[in-house]
């Protein structure tokens, strides 16, 4: 069975992530949220929410990005329960969670859980923009932290899909803990000799781009995806000197080393299992 028909399979569930409401013409026609080109919406879904024209890879809700990457029907979520808190008291931060969660159907900014790729076993964390920007708090870095450690212990790969803003400022220093907590997690999982891929969509800013995101052992990302970890402004004013003008996107990152390879949307779920089963493969031979 190939993708497309894992993602056919889903539609009567679908949430599939369209361009916003600004961009919709009618209820059957959009455009590109960067070229403004007219796709009908049946197509957009049909090419993975990709324009055909520009190329531009447009966010994904959680629940698509694991429709089309794993074996169907192989899902098991893990810790779908944990939930925000707010622990230094700002104003309205909650009330913003909860309205977030009606409209995205998620618990909180990602997505954990056990499948199969090709047949071999992963486990898996998938972040969803929709939600608070994708922005990490203590739950997000909780449940990847929880994720990696599941890994670690079935002795199986771990894979995430990043997307975010970067650390939530309603928690503040409690987010920024989480890069080193997950950080450690990841070493543990590289310290028994576990693979880890990290795959960068757009876009991965801020604490989550200068730490889980891009340690992983294979190092992935979508066309055009901008990844960086301060603002282009904030760094312009700091260097005192104008940057090119495909800074910080994957292009430029894969041109001077961060990433290993760019890899379009409706060849990830392949390359993914090519990479999953060479390492299985592998370690089941050394072993």
């Amino acid at each position: 069975m190939n993708i497309r028909e894992i993602f056919k399979k889903g539609k009567k569930k679908k949430h599939f992530a369209m361009p916003h409401d600004d961009a919709r013409l009618t209820e059957d026609l959009l455009n590109c949220e960067k070229c403004n080109h007219v796709m009908k919406k049946a197509d957009f879904t049909e090419v993975f929410g990709v324009c055909d024209r520009c190329g531009h890879h447009h966010k994904m809700h959680a629940q698509d990005r694991l429709a089309i990457t794993l074996d169907e029907g192989s899902f098991v979520e893990l810790d779908a329960a944990l939930d925000s808190a707010n622990p230094l008291e700002f104003p309205g931060y909650l009330e913003k969670v909860k309205v977030d969660q009606q409209k995205t159907g998620l618990t909180e900014a990602i997505v954990t859980g056990k499948g199969r790729i090709g047949g071999e076993q992963v486990v898996v964390a998938v972040m969803d923009a929709h939600f608070r920007m994708g922005s990490m708090g203590s739950v997000v870095g909780e449940k990847i932290t929880r994720a990696v450690e599941t890994a670690t212990e079935l002795g199986v790969p771990f894979i995430i899909f990043t997307a975010s803003g970067g650390a939530r400022m309603q928690e503040g220093v409690l987010s920024l803990m989480q890069m080193a907590k997950t950080s450690v997690a990841l070493k543990r999982h590289a310290d028994k000799g576990l693979l880890f891929i990290s795959v960068m969509t757009h876009p991965t800013t801020g604490g989550v781009s200068a730490s889980f995101a891009s340690v992983g052992d294979i190092n992935l990302a979508e066309p055009q995806a901008l990844i960086g970890f301060a603002g282009r402004r904030v760094i312009e004013q700091t260097v005192r000197e104008k940057l090119p003008d495909d800074f910080q996107t994957a292009e430029f990152l894969l041109e001077h080393g961060q990433l290993d390879a760019i890899i379009e949307r409706k060849n990830m779920r392949q390359t993914l299992s090519t990479f999953v089963k060479l390492h299985t493969k592998g370690a089941a031979h050394h072993g």
